[in-house]
Order: C-alpha cells, then structure tokens, then sequence
C-alpha cells in the first residue's frame, strides 16, 4: 500500500495557463531531492495569440528545473545567454545555483501543433551545490536509454535505475522515468532508491486491489515492492532518490536556509540576478510577500 496518495490540485501559473500541481503537498513536501511538480496541459485549443501562454523571466535558486515535454514545444532562454527549443522527449535541465532568471516563450507555428503537454520538476540541490555557478544542458532522446519489454516501453530520464544510466548530470542520487504500459501490464518501483514514488499521467493502475486514476501520485516506503498492474494503456512519471534534508521554498527559490531566500527576494527586487540578454524588455515581479514564513509561502508561480 502506499504510504501517501497526493491528489494533483489546480494552480495558475498565468492569466492562460493552469496546471496540475503534485508537489510540494502539505503532508509530502518532497520525494528524495524532489521538490515541485506540475503537469501542464494538454493544452489542445490554442489562445490566441499563443504568446498568452508565455512565461515571463523569472528568478530561481538553490535547485535545478526539469522541463519534459510529452506535445508540443518551448522555446528556453536565460541568463547565461541560452536559447533553446524544447521537443517532445527531450530533456532541458537548468542548474540555477547561485541565481539564474529564464523565460518560456511559444513563439513557433508548430509550438501547440498537437497539443502542447508537459512536466515541469524542481531538483533541490546538496548544500554544497546551492552557491553553484548557473548551468544549462539540453539532452535529445538519442541520449536518454529506452528500455521495452512485454506491454512495457520506458525511457531514463536522469539518475539511474533498473540497471540503466545516462549521462545527463545530477548533483544527488535520484531517478526519473517516463513509462508507457499497455493494458493488463505489470511493473514495479526500482530497488535502488530510498524515496519512491510515481504519477499518472493518464490510464489507471491498481495496487493491491485499489485502483488509482490519472491526476494522482502514489509514495512509497523503503523496501515496500508493490506490483503495478495497468488497468488499460497508461502513462506514469516515477522519481525519487536519496533525501537531502530540509528544504524552504517560497515563489521559485529553494533553499536549505531561510535568510537565503530573503537575500534571493531583495536580488529579484534589486535586478541582481540578470535578466536573459535575449529577452530582457518584460519581467515577473516578486510576489507581494503577505508575512508569510519562508517555508510556507506563496504557491510557486512558474512552469519551471
């Protein structure tokens, strides 16, 4: 049985986005380095114009923003000057670190083609990677291993497990999949991590007798190896890893201590942490604070 069941609730990331949002839930705030979660879309009938979906720069600290794309695409840019399109299987994983700002912008004619679906996960880092220089990688699916086996299709999307590894670059031990299960399929959860957990993207998957819906996810305990069974074709993201210790969030900044989440407010306010060069002319203000604790603040307000 799991040992939590989060329930996806609805969060507005801007005035024509909603998502799902996963994590941090008030009762499971992270799984291994794992912090946030959302799921957006499939977002099939287009705004007009589709730049209403636009995600304005933005700040971060002290993690790294995992953008996975299941339709659609986004175009990337940030502070160190990267610009980069994001397609369905690719992974963009940007280490934030000291601070990093960064947009995301649906500028391409075949940006919705299809329905735009993606999700969107924070990695909390070690302490003694929080003050790291910014970094950004874009991995294409040739680079992430796919492993098939009966009614089973599944892709690494960082870490390792099951056996399989690659080389998109973690600051902790931790696993992330995308996997695709036919009907009448089983699974079960790797062995090698700590903190596990996994969340239904579409289909339904029983355990134990229960059956669970899209929209949830399912955390497990160490040691616990339930068997998965599809109840018809479905899609899960599973993660997890080592935990890393207490983490603070407040807005898009992460941290092992309170005060640098403060100093990160002041940096946003202050212009301190560099607009993207490519895409500097519009910004998203720091959220009015309300008085509200560092750990306990206002819903984070950005896809990544």
């Amino acid at each position: 049985m799991p040992e939590i069941v989060i329930e996806a609730r609805t969060a507005a990331i801007s005035p024509a986005v909603k998502v799902k949002r996963i994590l941090p839930f008030r009762l499971r705030r992270m799984i291994g380095p794992f912090i946030f979660m959302d799921h957006a879309g499939p977002i099939i009938d287009a705004p007009s114009p589709p730049s209403a979906l636009d995600v304005l720069p933005h700040p971060h600290i002290g993690l790294s923003t995992v953008s996975y794309l299941f339709g659609g695409q986004v175009t990337h840019r940030d502070s160190l000057g990267v610009q980069q399109i994001i397609r369905p299987g690719e992974v963009n994983w940007m280490t934030a670190g000291s601070g990093i700002a960064h947009s995301e912008r649906f500028e391409e004619p075949s940006a919705l083609s299809g329905g735009l679906e993606m999700i969107q996960t924070w990695v909390a880092l070690p302490e003694k990677d929080e003050e790291a220089s910014p970094t950004f990688n874009n991995y294409t699916p040739e680079q992430l291993p796919v492993f098939t086996d009966k009614g089973v299709w599944m892709r690494l999307i960082a870490g390792n497990a099951y056996g399989l590894r690659n080389d998109v670059k973690t600051n902790s031990p931790l696993f992330y999949l995308h996997v695709a299960l036919q009907k009448g399929a089983t699974f079960d959860l790797p062995r090698e991590h700590s903190e596990r957990g996994f969340y239904i993207v579409k289909g339904s998957i029983e355990v134990a007798g229960i059956g669970y819906g899209e929209g949830n996810m399912l955390v497990f305990s160490k040691g616990d190896q339930p068997l998965l069974i599809a109840k018809e074709d479905t899609t899960l993201m599973m993660l997890g890893g080592e935990p890393i210790g207490e983490r603070f969030i407040w807005w898009n900044f992460v941290s092992s201590r309170k005060e640098r989440i403060e100093q990160a407010k002041e940096d946003w306010k202050q212009g301190r942490i560099i607009l993207p060069p490519n895409d500097n002319k519009e910004f998203i203000p720091l959220p009015e604070d309300k008085s509200k604790p560092a750990g306990s603040s206002p819903t984070p307000g950005a896809l990544s």
